[in-house]
């Protein structure tokens, strides 16, 4: 049953004009102060969270983003701030990109900020599709080169994961030697320690789930890794065939599932007078989401014509492009009063047993603060109190 929220924030700041007709992406470029309110927007809604009972924050480390979409660089160092001025919140790593890290840098930042948070950091890994950001790092993107990003990540956290579990370990692999085979202090160095190792053993990680490859759940039953579907990815919303095909791997790997375990789903909820009024309003924001995400590849059976015309400010809006009517009438995005809301996570909880934990809230692109704050605020009081007593 559905006892555990959260909401995904990608990390956008003040937008200004936004929709299909506004300012096109890539002509936007904001100044260093502008770019650095990320800080005091994410402190208002970590606060709010808190204070109104939600279980989890989740942001996405980005880089380079001046278009002010994507703006938090560091999450293990923001979630440490934020932690020491909540009580109760924890904060998801959605997602640490691991090409764009040394493994065991991550596992040692990871670890501290499990010891300095007492556990309150979720650690989340990413294989990284923004091509400007990872190819500037030095490693392949999904979209430069998915065969060697994937090669690249999958032993990336093999390493990880030896770190964490292991009080000393080595590891001999195509692109890492760890230790390297060198004399240290009169000896001949074998083994290496994590220091500081987690304090919270055995380590929570989720990543998501985007192409749905067999391959990436093998993988992640492998070595015990939790599965998001929806938010950043804007897969809309929850596929039955993908979490059946994972309820099936969990057990294929040996462990008791049911339809929805070891799941996050993510859904975009907008609480209003009615279904038609939340359309009207989450139009503008959806379409900012569309001018971010599709160009990557995440709003699937767009054409070329189609991706063309939505950097065109003056010939996006008669393009054909999708629309939030759809994403409402698949589920990904629900609007509509407090009743409405919860009757469709209801049925979602229904439907997906095993499913305990769900990503709400309007914190798509371009949603003003004071959109994402009161619609958190108005879940956390209306809707969040039914799934919580369930509990009991």
């Amino acid at each position: 049953m559905i006892t555990n929220f959260g909401a995904l924030y990608a990390g956008h700041v003040d937008l200004g004009d936004i929709g299909l007709e506004a300012t096109a992406l890539n002509d936007r470029n904001f100044s260093d102060e502008h770019l650095a309110t990320i800080f005091d927007r994410t402190t208002a809604i970590a606060q709010l969270m808190d204070r109104v009972g939600f279980d989890s924050f989740w942001m996405a480390e980005h880089h380079f983003q001046t278009e002010g979409n994507e703006c938090i660089g560091n999450l293990l160092m923001l979630y440490l701030h934020l932690a020491h001025i909540t009580e109760n919140l924890k904060f998801g790593c959605g997602f640490n990109i691991n090409p764009m890290w040394h493994p065991l840098r991550l596992a040692e930042d990871f670890a501290t900020a499990d010891r300095l948070t007492n556990g309150r950091v979720i650690f989340g890994v990413g294989r990284g599709y923004h091509s400007r950001e990872v190819d500037t790092f030095g490693a392949p993107s999904t979209n430069t080169d998915s065969d060697a990003n994937r090669e690249l990540f999958e032993e990336q956290v093999e390493i990880i994961m030896k770190a964490f579990n292991n009080r000393s370990f080595s590891h001999h692999g195509k692109n890492y030697q760890i230790p390297p085979p060198v004399a240290y202090r009169g000896y001949q160095l074998e083994e290496i320690t994590l220091v500081p190792r987690p304090r919270t053993l055995p380590v929570e990680c989720w990543q998501p789930i985007v192409s749905a490859g067999q391959r990436a759940m093998d993988f992640m039953a492998k070595h015990g890794i939790k599965g998001i579907i929806g938010g950043g990815a804007v897969t809309g919303g929850a596929s039955e065939e993908v979490v059946t095909r994972w309820r099936d791997t969990l057990i294929a790997h040996g462990q008791e599932a049911e339809m929805g375990t070891d799941l996050t789903v993510g859904i975009v909820t907008y609480i209003c007078d009615s279904e038609a009024q939340g359309i009207k309003e989450c139009k503008k924001y959806f379409e900012e989401d569309m001018k971010m995400f599709a160009p990557l590849g995440f709003f699937r059976g767009m054409t070329d014509q189609q991706l063309s015309d939505l950097g065109d400010p003056k010939r996006a809006p008669s393009a054909g492009l999708p629309i939030i009517d759809d994403a409402v009438k698949a589920g990904s995005w629900l609007c509509g009063p407090p009743e409405l809301i919860t009757e469709r996570l209801m049925e979602l909880q229904d439907k997906y047993p095993g499913l305990e934990r769900v990503h709400v809230g309007c914190t798509r692109m371009g949603t003003p603060l004071e959109v994402i704050l009161e619609q958190l605020e108005r879940f956390g009081k209306e809707v969040m109190p039914k799934f919580k007593s369930q509990k009991a």
